[in-house]
């Protein structure tokens, strides 16, 4: 079946290839420095400084744009990524009371505009996202990272270059969540007349390129930000081009034909043609799942434990692999086993057909009675891999032990609208499976905002409404937990009890492979989902 499978997608894959190849003309001489992206999105991300387009949004239109107080070190293929001081020198929790966390910010920064950014800045880019009462709240900004700052009950300033934070209950994880928070100019938002619409066609942050011109749906042109305050980080690349590709094969004829520089997510089989084209072909684990996620709602087909985990044995994740051209790593939780918050699970996932038929059988299921389940996918996206072959692949193996999946395709930003609405939301009437893979890069993304119940949507993403007092209490305890060595443990304990627990349909991790013209030098594809433009150039 495998074999059978991953042929028909590679005839598929090189049909498509050569019919979009031929509709891209040559591509005209372009500026030396000049790199052209490739994008899964099917649109620009927002930028206004709380992107859209998942996490591809931050990596393309946050990141690049914008600073946190805290940053990622991208600089490193070689070891996970870590967070360090971004716009904040330095941050500290209080000892005597861990609910208050003082951030010294680093001094001589200038927003695009050339505007200073201080305390009140900061101050400023908090209420557009938690003070429902000040005049420049942002309710979209609001549901696309507001969540990340929920554990915040106030802010206040200090001096010019002191902020300090006092969260509801203590939490260890709020440098981390701050990474997220990306800093956008006061100033300007007053000179394009107090609009956010507007400010998005014209935004001021403080990151290492600044916008030129958007298309929506077409093009984001970004310059070089020569003034940038790290000057470490300050671009070599003169211009940096966005452009939304989310058909995977478009991309790689995109690619061959000279129309961009990188592609992100090559379709696996085309791969070999790429590197006999003279192209670079960039990989790297990193911290990342895809996964299903289950409801629990009173009606849910996942409320059994023995169909969950009978799900999770039926999936021929090497098969998948082999699919994928070896670009991914089977998992067997939500994160890989070496990492220090794998814990001990119990329950082995594996691919293990009778036992997966048994458990069906002990529960009343099998083939001749399916369990029927609707998933919310998507085409393309934002760490998404290759998901409508790899659904049809899952659906295939799970038909065998009598789980028959219908599938509703629809583009990843309405997705992602659905996944934050949580399963009880009436557009989500009839699906308890919603396929959405993301990064586990910290404690709180890998884990608490899956587990915790007062998460549930609207106040963060336990799409499922999953609640289990013991989880919640080991979340809390994680996050009241300041050494390290102790915080890895408890999250072990979560991740050893997610597992056991089968929370999830585990699928792969992500090892994001892609595709760079010859002419790209310097990049650098760090274990991360996100990555630092800076160094790269284009001969």
């Amino acid at each position: 079946m495998t074999f059978t499978f991953s042929r028909r997608l590679v005839l598929a894959g090189a049909a498509a290839i050569a019919l979009s190849a031929a509709a891209f003309a040559p591509a005209t001489a372009q500026a030396q420095g000049t790199l052209r992206i490739g994008m899964t999105a099917a649109d620009i991300p927002l930028t206004h400084g709380s992107p859209d387009n998942g996490f591809e949004g931050f990596r393309f239109a946050g990141y690049t744009m914008y600073d946190g107080l805290v940053n990622w070190d991208l600089s490193t293929a070689d070891k996970p990524s870590a967070i360090k001081p971004g716009l904040a020198l330095s941050w500290e929790a209080d000892p005597k009371d861990t609910t208050k966390w003082t951030f010294k910010l680093r001094p001589g920064v200038k927003f695009h505009d050339g505007s200073a950014f201080d305390a009140k800045a900061v101050a400023w880019n908090f209420d557009k996202l938690l003070n429902k009462d000040a005049p420049h709240f942002d309710a979209r900004q609001a549901s696309l990272v507001g969540f990340r700052a929920a554990s915040i009950a106030s802010y206040k300033v200090v001096d010019d270059l002191t902020i300090e934070f006092t969260t509801k209950t203590p939490d260890s994880f709020l440098p981390y969540q701050l990474s997220f928070i990306l800093m956008a100019s006061p100033a300007q938002y007053e000179a394009v007349g107090k609009d956010w619409a507007k400010f998005a066609a014209q935004p001021s942050g403080t990151g290492p390129f600044k916008l030129e011109k958007l298309v929506p749906r077409e093009r984001a042109e970004l310059a070089a930000n020569k003034a940038y305050w790290d000057t470490a980080r300050v671009p070599k690349l003169d211009k940096l081009v966005l452009i939304p590709m989310p058909e995977a094969n478009t991309r790689t004829a995109a690619l061959l034909s000279g129309q961009v520089d990188v592609v992100e997510a090559p379709p696996p089989d085309t791969i070999p043609r790429l590197k006999s084209s003279g192209m670079q072909i960039s990989s790297n684990p990193y911290p990342h799942i895809w996964p299903y996620h289950l409801s629990r709602l009173p009606d849910s087909p996942w409320n059994d434990v023995r169909v969950r985990k009978a799900a999770n044995l039926a999936i021929d994740r090497e098969g998948l692999t082999e699919l994928l051209g070896g670009y991914a790593v089977p998992a067997k939780g939500h994160v890989v086993p070496g990492s220090a918050w794998y814990g001990k699970p119990s329950f082995d996932i594996k691919y293990d057909l009778a036992a997966a038929k048994k458990l069906m059988a002990e529960a009343g299921y099998g083939p001749g009675k399916p369990v029927k389940a609707k998933a919310i996918i998507s085409p393309s996206g934002s760490g998404q891999m290759l998901p409508l072959p790899m659904n049809e692949f899952i659906q295939q193996n799970l038909k065998e032990i009598g789980i028959e999946l219908e599938f509703e395709v629809m583009e990843i930003t309405s997705l992602i609208n659905r996944w934050r609405a949580g399963a009880k939301a009436e557009q989500n009437a009839g699906a308890s499976i919603i396929n959405f893979s993301y990064a586990t890069v910290d404690p709180f993304n890998a884990f608490v905002r899956f587990v915790k119940s007062d998460l549930h949507a609207p106040n963060g993403v336990n799409w499922g409404f999953y609640a289990d007092p013991a989880m919640d209490a080991l979340a809390a305890k994680a996050q009241n937990t300041f050494d390290k060595a102790a915080q890895d443990e408890i999250l072990g304990q979560i991740h050893a009890k997610m597992v056991d627990d089968a929370l999830f349909v585990w699928v792969v991790h992500d090892v994001a492979p892609r595709a760079l013209s010859p002419k790209v030098k310097g990049f650098v594809q760090a274990q991360n989902w996100f990555l630092d433009l800076s160094p790269v150039t284009v001969q």
